[in-house]
């Protein structure tokens, strides 16, 4: 919704309001990359979720490297010989090679069909956790230094907190004149 239009218009005027939209419909902002949808490790055709029971069907972020490694080891594969991408017959493969190809961004599929072509799980399930370990080793150190910290997380709360409250105010505030729920003088 707009503030424009005679009646619209004078309000957002006295209000002191610019005259743009007060509603603006949100835009998602999906990715569109291979890792956009990380499926399950224990189901390679159903998506990644923290609320499946198995713990064992996800990565946490904060997963010690023990426990990814033990995680990956135990992912379901297939039977087939060889490591492909996009075949609907092994979802497992496929879903395997997004996570690999995912947390190595400077690298190609190409390079990566090429290193994976002749692997066995065997040889690809460790190489996948290392990768994934080393992927999520500074997320998880940045989180310890920052949990670490509790005066300077408090204060990052607390200033994240009046700038919302600013925004939101002043987003009500003109949500209320484009609307014609305030009085003006």
């Amino acid at each position: 919704m707009y503030c424009k239009g005679n009646p619209y218009k004078k309000r957002c005027k006295a209000a002191k309001i610019p005259s743009r939209p007060a509603f603006t419909e949100p835009q998602a902002m999906i990715v569109k990359a291979g890792g956009a949808r990380v499926m399950s490790l224990t189901d390679g055709t159903n998506k990644m979720s923290k609320s499946e029971p198995n713990d064992n069907s996800r990565i946490n972020v904060l997963d010690p490297p023990a426990l990814i490694r033990s995680k990956i080891k135990k992912c379901k594969t297939d039977e087939f010989k060889g490591i492909e991408w996009d075949n609907p017959q092994r979802p497992e493969a496929t879903n395997l090679l997004n996570i690999y190809a995912s947390v190595q961004p400077d690298r190609s599929r190409d390079d990566i069909t090429e290193e994976v072509k002749d692997l066995t799980w065997g040889e690809f399930k460790p190489l996948l956790a290392e990768a994934v370990v080393n992927h999520l080793e500074p997320i998880q150190k940045k989180y310890e230094e920052v949990r670490a910290d509790e005066e300077y997380l408090l204060g990052v709360l607390r200033d994240g907190a009046h700038s919302a409250n600013d925004i939101a105010s002043r987003t009500l505030r003109s949500a209320k004149v484009a609307m014609g729920f305030t009085l003006l003088d």
